[in-house]
């Protein structure tokens, strides 16, 4: 008889994963959300994923059968307490060190808004401790590869070069390059580093320290949150003063977008929806854009073209040349509503602009996960003006909820979003609008194309039923982390994923990593260094992400 072969699941990997906030547990922002749903994503895939987490309040509220599994007396002058345990289907280990995040407002700053002035300790012990787990001081647990997110968790990397032990090979994750973890060189020794960490080689950024370049310089391998981030960062336009060594490090670099969870983002199920729909009923949502109309104060007025904003409120986002365009904007039946917290130079315009304009212009200038799920359901396009944008989730829920993204045409926006040109209209392929350079003129041409097209009814509703249309999933991307765990780690991977392409680079393609590396050999710098001739990419550095 013959036996026909069976595919067999491929054998549990163990990641750790080192970040700074996990949704719903906390979240700021897009990397709150990318940590709490990919190792959701990774199981099918045979990645078993245990993050690690600083103690704040709604972290040790939210951790349920935890039990402690480790208690240090000194880490870096601090005594901690390591807890085991879940949250939403998650695994869980939890730094508790109440001196260092037991505090009020967000992770990295008073309710006032100012940054901690200790975050560098704050982070340092998380990545210390991290440190710790990866080189084996469970008894348990162990992993065989390790995931490190942004500056807050990039240290992990540094500890394992400088300790010189053998440990699992790291994997850091770009988020957003122009948040660096930047601090005073003084802090080298609290930091717990060897005075030989601060230099070019090392973790010296012009005379500070810099936590993001030590995951840069010291992780086997890198990934940006989208191709397009992936080429922009090795440039000096994108590149935050650290393209040069990212340019260096181009092989070990590699781009693959972030996904959703559709159970999270399912406006048939979304609880802040007022009317469920299914995705792509064009019809069925209707009813909920008179409805967001009302809660925000506007004229309910099914015809007049609803744009929403939800995002922070930064320049980076662009959210001050939208500022700029809204008298013009208004000119036209347009009403506009934002949800979002950020600079209190651009919130105070906007809330100038709402006095002047009440029936066309309506802010919730406050952090809201509810109104965030809620405004893709009624208004009819989102405005996404980013200068950069490491890939962008705002664009994934819209196309999800049926709302016409229009876009910057920079990162993961220009990755996900086929501008609606003539020729894209025409094939039926269209799902959104995108503009660059990322300006006032260009904003405002973005929108009156938009407009145009928004009179055109079944125009419009092509491009919502595509946007639906697109998969905004893990699937195929939390492949590609499969197999990237893999080959670090040493394993073979027997499936084939869905971007295998999703990232083309300037040099070689990711080279297979020994799957534990004694020291983490450094990348050589370029010549002259990698110093940046772009005065403004030296002020584009903070502490949050």
């Amino acid at each position: 008889m013959t036996q026909i072969p069976v595919a067999m699941p491929p054998a549990t990997l163990n990641v750790l994963s080192v970040a700074s906030e996990m949704y719903p547990l906390i979240k700021t922002g897009g990397l709150g959300d990318v940590v709490g749903s990919l190792p959701g994503a990774l199981i099918s895939y045979g990645i078993r994923t245990h993050t690690v987490l600083p103690g704040y309040p709604s972290v040790m509220k939210g951790l349920n059968e935890r039990r402690i599994v480790k208690h240090f007396e000194n880490v870096l002058s601090h005594e901690v307490t390591l807890w085991e345990g879940g949250a939403r289907g998650r695994s869980l280990f939890v730094v508790d060190v109440p001196a260092l995040y037991d505090r009020p407002g967000n992770p990295y700053g008073s309710p006032t808004g100012q940054d901690w002035p200790d975050n560098g300790i704050r982070y340092a012990v998380l990545a210390r401790v991290g440190a710790f787990i990866a080189q084996g001081c469970l008894e348990h647990w162990r992993p065989d590869v390790v995931q490190t997110h942004d500056w807050q968790g990039a240290l992990v990397a540094a500890y394992l070069h400088y300790d010189g032990v053998e440990a699992p090979p790291v994997s850091h994750v770009i988020h957003n390059l122009a948040f660096q973890g930047i601090f005073p060189r003084e802090n080298l020794e609290a930091y717990g580093l060897p005075p030989t960490a601060f230099a070019l080689e090392g973790l010296e950024f012009h005379g500070q320290i810099s936590f993001l370049k030590a995951g840069l310089l010291f992780a086997n391998s890198l990934t940006a949150v989208s191709p397009t981030y992936a080429e922009e960062i090795q440039t000096p336009e994108y590149g935050m003063g650290l393209d040069g060594l990212l340019r260096t490090r181009s092989a070990a670099l590699k781009g693959i977008l972030n996904g959703l969870d559709l159970k999270e983002w399912d406006p048939l199920t979304d609880p802040a929806v007022t009317f469920p729909y299914a995705v792509g009923d064009i019809v069925g949502r209707r009813a909920n854009k008179r409805v967001f109309q009302a809660e925000f104060g506007l004229p309910q007025k099914a015809d007049t073209f609803l744009l929403g904003l939800v995002s922070r409120l930064t320049t980076q986002k662009g959210v001050d040349i939208l500022a700029e365009i809204v008298p013009r904007l208004f000119e036209w039946d347009v009403q506009l509503a934002i949800v979002g917290v950020g600079d209190r130079e651009i919130m105070h315009s906007l809330a100038e602009l709402q006095s002047r304009y009440p029936h066309q212009l309506a802010c919730h200038l406050n952090y809201s996960e509810i109104l965030g799920h809620k405004l893709h359901s009624a208004v009819d396009a989102s405005l996404i003006p980013s200068r950069f944008e490491p890939c962008g989730l705002t664009q994934l829920h819209a196309l999800r909820y049926g709302s016409v993204p229009i876009a910057a045409r920079v990162g993961g926006l220009s990755d996900t979003i086929v501008d609606a040109n003539s020729a894209a209209i025409s094939e039926g392929v269209a799902n959104g609008i995108l503009f660059a350079p990322t300006n006032s003129e260009t904003l405002m041409g973005a929108v009156r194309r938009a407009y145009v097209l928004f009179q055109q009814k079944a125009v419009w509703a092509r491009l919502q039923r595509n946007g639906a249309l697109h998969d905004v999933s893990w699937e195929g991307k939390a492949a590609d982390y499969a197999k990237l765990f893999r080959e670090l780690a040493g394993h073979s991977s027997s499936y084939k994923t869905s971007h295998d392409d999703i990232a083309p680079r300037r040099g070689d393609v990711l080279k297979r990593q020994a799957r534990t590396l004694r020291r983490i050999q450094p990348a050589r710098m370029p010549p002259g260094g990698l110093r940046s001739t772009d005065p403004e990419s030296q002020k584009r550095t903070g502490t949050h992400a």
